[in-house]
């Protein structure tokens, strides 16, 4: 029996590196389904890509092998197959890409570092492990192969762990900082809905967002389609993220001067 194989990169399209990979584990495990998660994680971005794909768990199938690429010191960091508290499989570097992942589903049960000479692609390239180790790993476990095949087993203690700052909440007033920011120009904060409810902002129709380079006032929004072209809003996104938003075509990144890991305050609105 084979198992699907969800598969994260930042390696985005303009190259061969996503369809090499494909190529490898169609090779290993031909029966093997290939779900292309996410291919356009910003470039090295490694916690970009460990909320993603912790955001993406609850949707991919048990059973499916998870492989993770985004590592920005290829080459250096271990490469690992981690067995979740659940049942799980995550296939990835150890810098933290995975950690996430696999604290959602239930720690760490098992984990090994991928050296067998029976599962790598020698020589191994220094630059590619994701052609020579990582993808003929997850390969061999979606066709079968058992943890313990792929290298020897790795103390979950020593693994590079990796966490999402919490936001600075006190009454009125939320200090974040920006995760992520879409093509759209939309600006994702570590805010859940719990830091509005606990800054009492749950229940206001507006509110206050300053960031270095820029400030706006903006509306509560379920959805896009409640704002006018140009208008401001301020909403939980699909992740379950507090979104700063604009009515098409306009670009709230822009327009607030934000890139990712900057500051930026919400607060009731300035009478």
């Amino acid at each position: 029996m084979t198992h699907p194989i969800a598969f994260l990169s930042d390696f985005g399209y303009r190259n061969e590196w996503v369809g090499i990979c494909h190529a490898v584990i169609n090779k290993i495990a031909p029966e093997s389904q290939v779900i292309d998660l996410s291919h356009g994680v910003p470039p090295l971005d490694v916690r970009a890509g460990a909320l993603l794909l912790a955001d993406s768990m609850p949707y991919l199938r048990h059973e499916a092998v998870v492989l993770a690429v985004v590592d920005p010191s290829v080459g250096r960091d271990l490469d690992i197959a981690v067995r979740t508290g659940d049942g799980r499989i995550l296939v990835g570097p150890d810098n933290g890409l995975l950690a996430p992942a696999w604290r959602a589903a239930e720690g760490v049960a098992d984990v090994v570092s991928i050296t067998s000479s029976e599962v790598l692609l020698e020589p191994v390239s220094p630059s590619f492990h994701a052609r020579d180790v990582l993808a003929p790993a997850a390969a061999h476990l979606a066709a079968g192969a058992s943890l313990s095949e792929l290298g020897e087993p790795t103390e979950p203690e020593t693994l590079v762990d990796l966490t999402v700052p919490e936001p600075s909440v006190e009454p009125g007033k939320i200090a974040c900082e920006v995760l992520d920011l879409n093509r759209f120009g939309n600006v994702q904060l570590n805010v859940r809905s719990s830091h509005l409810a606990a800054a009492g902002l749950d229940q206001a129709e507006r509110i206050s967002v300053d960031a270095q380079s820029g400030s706006a006032v903006v509306k509560r929004v379920a959805t896009y389609a409640d704002l006018a072209e140009g208008e401001w809003g301020l909403m939980v996104d699909p992740r379950g993220w507090l979104s700063i938003i604009r009515g098409n075509p306009a670009n709230a990144a822009a327009e607030l001067g934000v890139v990712n890991d900057d500051l930026v305050w919400l607060s009731r609105e300035r009478g």
